[in-house]
């Protein structure tokens, strides 16, 4: 089973459109394509109609679930309780503000079905943002540094459509703003990572929730934390004695 995970925060007017784009794009497929799937939907404490909006939704769309944080955590929290919460074996994660394309999943699907056993992590890569200039701009600096500093060959860490192995996932070290360093933090376990050039889109409804300055702010300090965390970290194969 695939179960794809959503974390939202204030996107009342995006979850039902979403909704339907993903039914739209996994529905009435063959399971090993991504026909066997279920929706979770993790509302992090919203103040506006998204929880309802999802709760209406569940009786139109068998296929979806809902998770609700009892106390706001923030996206990295939310998308790892989604993941814990899971059935599938495989997960693929959307924001939830509509400009990643769920139509982009089956990609991911076809792209892990001809890569090595080892590859764990498919994440997308927006070739052409819509995003305004600045952030833009700002983007294409903190990928640099990140690049240059973790050496993680990823062009593109914050988009938020990724298609990885459950288990892998959850053995990685958890902290706030983990999901813009998944890459490097495969990578760290031993494991391998793909980029695949993937759709994405204008917000059509609600606000971002995060700016240029306080994605700064926090990504100085979570560089040199994850670079710690690469620089200490060792990987021992192991095998069972008969």
């Amino acid at each position: 089973m695939l179960s794809v995970v959503v974390p939202v925060y204030n996107e009342e007017d995006n979850v039902a459109p979403l909704v339907g784009e993903i039914v739209a794009a996994l529905r009435g497929r063959p399971a090993g394509q991504g026909g066997d799937f279920e929706i979770v939907y993790v509302d992090d404490c919203s103040t506006d109609g998204t929880l309802a909006r999802l709760q209406a939704l569940k009786a139109e769309v068998p296929e979806l679930r809902v998770v609700r944080h009892l106390k706001q955590g923030r996206q990295s929290t939310a998308i790892r309780n989604g993941v814990k919460a899971a059935r599938g074996t495989w997960i693929a994660t959307l924001d939830g503000d509509g400009q990643n394309d769920p139509a982009d999943i089956p990609k991911l699907i076809a792209e892990r079905a001809k890569a090595a056993p080892d590859v764990k992590l498919f994440a997308g890569w927006r070739v052409n943002r819509m995003d305004s200039g600045s952030k833009r701009w700002a983007s294409k600096w903190a990928n640099a540094i990140r690049s240059r500093m973790l050496r993680d060959a990823t062009p593109d860490t914050g988009c938020g459509i990724k298609l990885f192995e459950r288990e892998a996932f959850l053995d990685l070290p958890h902290f706030d703003h983990m999901h813009r360093y998944l890459p490097a933090l495969m990578q760290r376990a031993g494991w391998k990572t793909v980029s695949v050039p993937v759709n994405h889109r204008h917000r059509s409804a609600g606000v971002s929730k995060y700016n240029n300055l306080n994605r700064a702010l926090v990504g100085i300090s979570d560089l040199r934390g994850v670079a710690w965390l690469i620089k200490r970290g060792k990987v021992a194969p192991t095998e069972e004695l008969p």
